[in-house]
């Protein structure tokens, strides 16, 4: 299987070199890293070229990297049914850089896109309703970057005097801030209550 990617990722770099920046083949799976730009025509040639077919949309997400220039990479998952293959493609953003939406092509990438917008904040240009999809009403910020805090901006209860549902800001307690990060598989590197006994058993 994976000398039927290579062949295919060089027949892909080989006939649209103005769209690939790279390929690899790992885990089995075939990436290739696009340009923003040439995205929409890139599927479109992934679509009805020959050697690929790969005519359905499986997925559309992100990866936050907070510390690259480019800090989002948008990533595609394809699937040819008449050639039982899959293909990832990863294209790298800035953080206010747009991404040419697929929906004239896929209409399926309707709310992938708007959930990709929802949790990155990434916009997709030509996109017909780029709106929240997951959040709330009037939620503040994306919850899978990574400078998200992990409690969110505010959060909702009822209140039981007001009959109502309100909206408050959360309030961090201190003790929350303190983790402990140790691997489960490491153990711990303090003594515990009943250790003790298994030093005497030996």
């Amino acid at each position: 299987m994976s000398d039927a990617l290579n062949e295919l990722g060089a027949h892909i770099e080989a006939k649209r070199p103005d769209c690939v920046l790279g390929w690899d083949v790992s885990h089995g799976e075939l990436n290739v890293d696009v340009t923003a730009g040439n995205i929409v025509g890139f599927v479109e040639f992934l679509r009805s070229d020959h050697s690929c077919r790969f005519s359905t949309l499986v997925d559309i997400t992100a990866v936050d990297y907070p510390d690259r220039a480019k800090r989002f990479t948008v990533v595609y998952h394809f699937l040819s049914m008449y050639e039982n293959k899959r293909i990832r493609l990863r294209v790298s953003v800035r953080e206010e850089e747009m991404v040419p939406s697929l929906v004239s092509i896929h209409p399926s990438a309707n709310w992938f896109e708007r959930e990709v917008y929802d949790m990155f904040g990434i916009l997709f240009s030509g996109h017909p309703d780029l709106r929240r999809i997951l959040t709330d009403y009037g939620f503040r910020g994306h919850p899978l970057r990574k400078d998200f805090p992990t409690t969110g901006y505010t959060e909702v209860r009822y209140d039981e005097a007001q009959k109502r549902v309100v909206y408050e800001p959360v309030s961090l307690v201190q003790e929350y801030r303190q983790f402990d990060f140790m691997s489960p598989w490491e153990g711990a590197e303090y003594i515990l209550p009943g250790d003790e006994k298994k030093a005497d058993a030996k």
